[in-house]
Formats: C-alpha cells, sequence, structure tokens
C-alpha cells in the first residue's frame, strides 16, 4: 500500500546515493532499505508510536533498531546535508554549499520527563519545560544542520554547538555568514568568528513600521532572517514534532533531522 510520506522513485534515488555504500547497492538491499526510510518518514509526519506502524513496512521492531542505530551514528546528520546540496543545485545555485546561514532556535513544551539535562526549564523566564530546537537554513530556506538541545541551553551555547556540526559534516567550506538573532551575545558572536573565520553577525528585530494608512503599527519581515522562522513553521506540520516526546538528546535530534529531511526531498526535481 502506497502512503502520502512515501519517497518517489526520483526522491529514493537521491536518498540512496547518500545513505548507501557503493559496494552494497544491490536490489534487494536498497529494496528493503527503501521500506526502513518509507516506515521512518512514516512516523514523522503521522506521529504515531512504534507499535501502531502498519505491517506494509514489516515489523515495527526492525524499523525501531535501525532508527536507534542511525540516531547515534550521525547517519541523519550526513543524509540531511548530501541531500541540502542537491536540493541547492535544483533550486538553481550554482555551488552545493552555502556562503551564508541563518540560524534560530524554536522552544517544544515537553511531553515526557526526559534526563536531568533534557527536559528543563527554559524560555521566557525559564518556566517553559521541554527542548530547544536549533537548525539553520540558506537562501533557499532549507534546513541544512539540526540538532535538539536541552531548553535550558542558551543561545549563544545552541549557536555554537551548531556551527561545530557544521564543521563536523563539511559545511564551512564556503561558509562567510551566519546570521543569528540577539539572544547570542555580542561577545560569543566575536569569539565564534574568530574560531571559524567566518562573520556571525546578530540580527535586530526593528521596530515595527507604521502604515500609514490605519496609523497601526505592521508586522514586517527582516530579508533573509525571516527564512529560519517560515522553516520552523513548516517543520512544525510533522505530527512527531507536536511536543518534545523524546527522552534523550539524540533520539530528538533525529527526529528532527528526519522531519528537516522529509521537507528537502520534498524540494528534489
Amino acid at each position: 500500500m502506497k502512503y502520502p510520506s512515501d519517497l518517489t522513485t526520483a526522491q529514493w534515488q537521491a536518498v540512496r546515493r547518500v545513505l548507501v555504500d557503493p559496494s552494497k547497492r544491490g536490489r534487494k538491499h536498497g529494496r528493503d532499505l527503501r521500506k526502513v526510510v518509507n516506515a521512518m518518514l512514516y512516523v514523522t509526519h503521522t506521529g504515531c508510536q512504534w507499535r501502531f506502524l502498519p505491517a506494509d513496512f514489516g515489523p515495527w521492531t526492525r524499523v525501531w533498531t535501525q532508527f536507534r542505530r542511525w540516531s547515534t551514528n550521525g547517519t541523519f546528520a550526513r543524509l540531511l546535508a548530501g541531500l541540502h546540496e542537491q536540493a541547492r543545485l535544483d533550486a538553481g545555485r550554482r555551488e552545493r554549499l552555502p556562503s551564508m546561514v541563518v540560524m534560530d532556535t524554536h522552544l517544544a513544551r515537553g511531553a515526557s520527563h526526559g534526563g536531568a539535562t533534557f527536559h528543563d526549564r527554559g524560555g521566557p523566564y525559564g518556566m517553559t519545560k521541554g527542548a530547544k530546537r536549533v537548525i539553520a537554513v540558506d537562501v533557499t530556506g532549507l534546513p541544512l544542520c539540526a540538532r535538539v538541545v536541552a531548553a535550558s541551553t542558551t543561545e549563544s551555547e545552541a549557536t555554537a554547538l551548531l556551527l561545530g556540526d557544521m564543521a563536523d559534516n563539511g559545511q564551512m567550506g564556503r561558509l562567510e555568514l551566519v546570521l543569528v538573532d540577539k539572544g547570542t551575545s555580542d561577545r560569543r558572536a566575536k569569539a565564534l568568528s574568530n574560531q571559524y573565520g567566518v562573520e556571525v553577525r546578530r540580527v535586530f528585530w526593528e521596530e515595527k513600521p507604521v502604515d500609514p494608512r490605519t496609523g497601526e503599527r505592521v508586522f514586517k519581515p527582516l530579508p533573509h532572517a525571516w527564512r529560519v522562522e517560515v522553516a520552523h513553521g513548516q517543520l512544525g506540520r510533522s505530527r512527531r514534532l507536536a511536543k518534545s516526546f523524546e527522552n534523550s538528546t539524540d533520539s530528538a535530534t533525529a527526529w528532527l533531522q528526519l522531519a528537516c529531511i522529509a521537507r528537502v526531498v520534498q524540494a528534489l526535481r
């Protein structure tokens, strides 16, 4: 049975090129792996529990085991980075890697206890118990790197961690400018600029301009910076991200990366 979340043949070929070692690209191996990836995307979109996974995808324990393995060995991060490069080319960009990215966090309420350093309190006035989702997008608006941290993690630290992930993923080759909001301190922005050899620029939201027709203040998004807000909104359509249901940052990061992967593959031609 086909599901709306299933990869098309073209999308699967793009995923397979990044995911599967060339020496293991057998017909049976690829077919089985495609079913596993489709199962993970199904859970991402619908938010169902593992035990409610339709039998069409095979035993849920098999999919769960593979998810656990990929959650800890960096497979999802590598897949997201590789697919993003292809999506840039499909969007008409001349280079696979971006020269500018925008980073921002989104606070998700926790739906489970988590650990002492995961589902803790953060956000405005430190009153929200949950986790922070941190993503980076380029000029296309598509996410290229993502991770989840405890809610109490500062914006400065979240920015530093994501830049470190991008460096580990080999995504810093052309990077010149990183836009962050004012939650990242000026001192930390300068330190990160020196550490990675890029400009980390703090972006301040200006006071809402007045509409001359009504005399009321209206919302006016900042160029480029607003792309990351739009991306967070699009990722929120994945039911698995309705709240933070996970008990570890590895698992929570994997689901966020899967939602990003689903968003990127939709942009592939």
